[in-house]
């Protein structure tokens, strides 16, 4: 799903004009990227979490030439569902599919 793609969704289902939903939208990314930026948690109930971690520099060596290297550190962004998203996920996944899996053949 892409940006547009919300702000259509919004816009078929808010009622918002385009020009509204946009702001709404981009407002919201705003609001998290700064959030993100000064290295503070993003936590939306229901959704899950976004926290920005920091690995430290460290040794790894160049794979063609297998000389020693230096890795920077760097700043990665990772997101962790909440438990409520993931059951939302599982709970769609039909029962058909579950009766071909390994444990379920098993046990007949």
């Amino acid at each position: 799903m892409t940006k547009v793609e919300i702000i259509a969704r919004i816009y078929d289902k808010v009622g918002f004009s385009k020009k509204d939903a946009t702001d709404v939208v981009e407002a919201t990314f705003d609001i998290i990227k700064g959030c993100l930026e000064r290295g503070e948690k993003v936590k939306i109930s229901g959704f899950g979490n976004f926290v920005v971690n920091t690995k430290r520099p460290r040794k790894g060596r160049n794979p063609q030439t297998g000389d020693e290297i230096i890795i920077v550190g760097r700043k990665v962004l990772t997101f962790k569902a909440s438990q409520i998203l993931k059951k939302s996920l599982n709970a769609m996944s039909s029962p058909s599919s579950s009766m071909s899996s390994p444990s379920s053949a098993a046990s007949e």
